[in-house]
């Protein structure tokens, strides 16, 4: 089988290295990839938004399987270029993607299949905004806000505050912008990010991991794109991860499928373990990152054929997937001042040693690797519990060197305590 990947982050490095794995995976392409992926998979370079250029690229690599890792392409409708063009693709088209590219129809999807969620308010007129902020500034215990950019943001238009000024800022801001705001209540409780294959009505569950927004240690700073992540959850059981893909996932995926929109690929399910169950966040329509890093390091399931299943309406014939045992926890190594404008072009030492996926990096002409995004690497630590990976994970960090670069050392941290309860 001969794979194409769409993207260039951790995300795309961690899916290479699992369908390297793969016996029936011969042959491996990325587009436009980083200076790790190079060593691991033919690279090329297209507008990944462009459905034209990623199906002909597709067609010139004789591609058996194309998979779409960022949201952008599939929201633009990438992947029904590739399949119109014969070639079996894993991401949803364009009309199931907008279940991420659109808040307003993701909460109509949710409230269609009677599926629990925050309650919300799209405000797209100045206007309105400040009887909106006092509605819901009221709507929890204490007052709490989540404001939120109603299209794509890479995971940083999200504002949750107890300050309504910091929350009426942002949505002003995103409104002088021309962007439409939805407003949420606040829900409090442990976050978990599900990841289910979907084909159509068919929903599988992959194991479930729980990532890391803010900037800081101990969830301080602003949103980031996500600075790391553990799987699975040493608090929630197996059985309440298969009553979420019952209760929550397959009414979502029946629901697009009754709008004539099925999905084919990757729903993530972000979630939050209220005091009266699970409630959604937010779905989106591919593997997150970094939480896709943990995740795979631990799936023995072979993921080409996997993945070509789901794209082909086989997933049900797949049968059970395998794990390994133990745990994995994912490090994100951040450059200067990100999620602000990142410092780029510095050498990143340690960047080759195993265990670290590669995000923003390049390759200079005098072969050294140089930084050239806000998140430069992942380094993915595996061990027999949750507190072992953790180890290895911050292990591996101590010998990379990037000058003003951070990260969080608190990854996994409070779990591996058991102060998480649901």
């Amino acid at each position: 089988m001969r794979v194409l990947v769409i993207g260039s982050g951790a995300r795309e490095h961690a899916l290479l290295v699992a369908l390297r794995r793969d016996p029936q995976v011969d042959a491996l392409a990325i587009a436009p990839g980083n200076a790790g992926t190079a060593a691991i998979a033919d690279q090329y370079q297209v507008d990944i938004t462009s459905g034209d250029e990623v199906a002909a690229l597709a067609r010139q690599v004789e591609a058996d399987l194309v998979v779409i890792g960022p949201e952008v392409p599939l929201v633009l409708g990438v992947a029904d270029a590739v399949r119109d063009a014969g070639i079996a693709c894993f991401g949803p088209g364009k009309d199931a993607a907008r279940i991420e590219g659109s808040k307003a129809f993701a909460k109509d999807v949710m409230a269609a299949a009677g599926v629990r969620t925050a309650a919300s308010e799209i405000i797209d007129n100045p206007a309105h905004l400040d009887a909106a902020l006092d509605r819901f500034g009221k709507s929890v215990g204490e007052p709490a806000w989540v404001v939120k950019d109603d299209r794509l943001a890479a995971g940083k238009g999200v504002v949750v505050t107890p300050d309504r000024t910091v929350a009426r800022a942002h949505a002003a801001a995103l409104l002088e912008a021309g962007h439409p705001v939805l407003l949420e209540s606040y829900l409090d409780g442990p976050e978990v990010s599900l990841f289910c294959l979907v084909d159509g009505q068919t929903v599988v569950p992959l194991l479930p991991a729980q990532d890391f927004k803010r900037v800081g240690d101990h969830d301080t700073g602003p949103n980031t794109g996500g600075m790391g992540a553990y799987a699975p959850l040493p608090w929630l059981s197996a059985e309440a991860c298969r009553d979420i893909a019952a209760e929550i996932v397959e009414p979502v995926a029946a629901e697009l499928v009754k709008r004539g929109c099925p999905f084919t690929g990757l729903l993530y399910a972000g979630l939050t373990i209220t005091s009266q169950g699970p409630a959604v966040i937010e779905f989106n329509c591919r593997f997150g990152d970094p939480e896709t890093q943990s995740v795979l390091a631990l799936l023995d399931s072979p993921l080409g054929q996997l993945l070509y299943a789901t794209a082909t309406g086989k997933l049900a014939d797949f049968g059970e997937l395998r794990w390994r045992s133990g745990a994995a926890v994912t490090v994100v190594l951040a450059a200067e001042n990100y999620p602000g404008k990142p410092r780029m072009g510095d050498v990143v030492l340690g960047a080759e040693a195993d265990g670290v996926l590669h995000a923003g990096t390049a390759r200079r002409e005098d072969g050294a690797i140089v930084s050239s995004g806000g998140r430069v690497l992942s380094v993915v630590g595996t061990g027999a519990d949750l507190k072992a990976a953790r180890t290895a994970a911050y292990q591996i960090m101590s010998s990379i060197r990037l000058p003003g670069s951070h990260f969080r050392h608190d990854i996994g941290l409070a779990a591996a305590e058991g102060k998480i309860t649901v």
